[in-house]
């Protein structure tokens, strides 16, 4: 796998930078395709053809452990199937929408992109198709990949990871849930939230924030814990954000608990010191490793995962103090 500078933002003005960046990939599958598409397998990755070029197109944010996660597994795949990556990401669905224009105009081989603005992925989703080019879902648009057209998708059914944490919730008898979405629109944190609302018996209510702005966020907490003294639960989306309700929490004078969505290192030491619950993990790394694969199968022996039909599900997976320990050594190796 050749790998370019680990640069997370694509230069929107040079259509050829795609051609030139060889290198990062992020998570995902889903392959584009009518049902009677055929795989292009001359020009797959196999032996005596030219390496496959692959572009992952996410809409996360610079220096987010989490992506870093995804890319990692989309790098390990790559270099098993001999595959040139390049990763380029945009929080704004616009930038997000002329990033996958520019893969589809410099003939990617295949396309992994993340569907949490579904509608702004519509037209550029489109153009790969006409193209022929493959495209793999991962992550976001666990509801959007099968109207867009993807061949596949890899990530957590959010709807389902919501409902379980409903669950827990009732199990720990929490009374009033505060869920924070830190990207407004975002179809897979709604879904999450709303699964949540589901099945948790007591009270649930969302609190918007700008999860660009770390002080904004921890201020705004802080505030709606100090006004409403009966929050005893606060779930955020993020493991950041976790960490930041922990703060939060502490400045309020509230005894609210805190559960996440997401993992990272800090995240997992906070749970096995106690301070937070427990944590969903989606399994970026195998969400990453699985769209890259998925695109090289399709082009070099015509899989499609799933049947085309069903999402690949990597998630959810609770991480709590009991089984925290199991997963420390890969925490720290950055996987999960």
């Amino acid at each position: 796998m050749n790998t370019s500078s680990p640069s997370r933002r694509f230069p929107r003005h040079r259509a050829a930078v795609l051609a030139a960046a060889v290198g990062l990939l992020v998570s995902g599958c889903s392959a584009f395709g009518t049902s009677g598409d055929s795989p292009d397998t001359d020009d797959a990755g196999g032996a005596g053809a030219g390496r496959m070029k692959v572009t992952m197109v996410t809409h996360g944010s610079e220096d987010d452990a989490f992506w870093d996660r995804v890319r990692k597994g989309a790098e390990a795949a790559a270099a098993k199937d001999g595959i040139d990556l390049t990763y380029v990401s945009d929080p704004d669905p616009a930038g997000q929408a002329e990033l996958v224009r520019e893969a589809v105009r410099d003939g990617a081989d295949g396309i992994a992109l993340t569907l949490a603005k579904p509608q702004a992925m519509r037209g550029p989703v489109n153009e790969a198709r006409s193209a022929d080019i493959p495209v793999v879902g991962l992550n976001s648009g666990m509801d959007a990949w099968k109207p867009a057209g993807l061949l596949a998708f890899f990530g957590q059914d959010e709807s389902v990871a919501g409902r379980a944490v409903g669950e827990k919730l009732n199990e720990l008898k929490a009374g009033h849930a505060l869920c924070v979405i830190h990207e407004r629109g975002n179809v897979g944190l709604e879904a999450r939230c709303a699964g949540v609302r589901k099945t948790f018996g007591g009270r649930t209510e969302n609190l918007y924030v700008d999860g660009t702005d770390t002080r904004a966020v921890t201020g705004i907490i802080t505030a709606k814990l100090r006004q409403e003294s009966s929050i005893d639960q606060v779930v955020t989306n993020g493991a950041d954000f976790a960490l930041t309700a922990v703060e939060a929490a502490a400045a309020a004078g509230s005894d609210a608990d805190v559960a996440t969505f997401d993992l990272n290192q800090d995240l997992l030491d906070a749970v096995r010191g106690g301070n937070v619950q427990f944590a969903v993990d989606q399994q970026p790394y195998l969400q990453g490793y699985l769209a890259v694969d998925a695109l090289w199968l399709y082009r070099t022996n015509g899989n499609t995962s799933g049947g085309g039909v069903a999402p690949v599900l990597t998630g959810p997976a609770f991480v709590s103090k009991v089984n925290a320990d199991s997963v420390a050594a890969f925490a720290a190796d950055g996987t999960r």
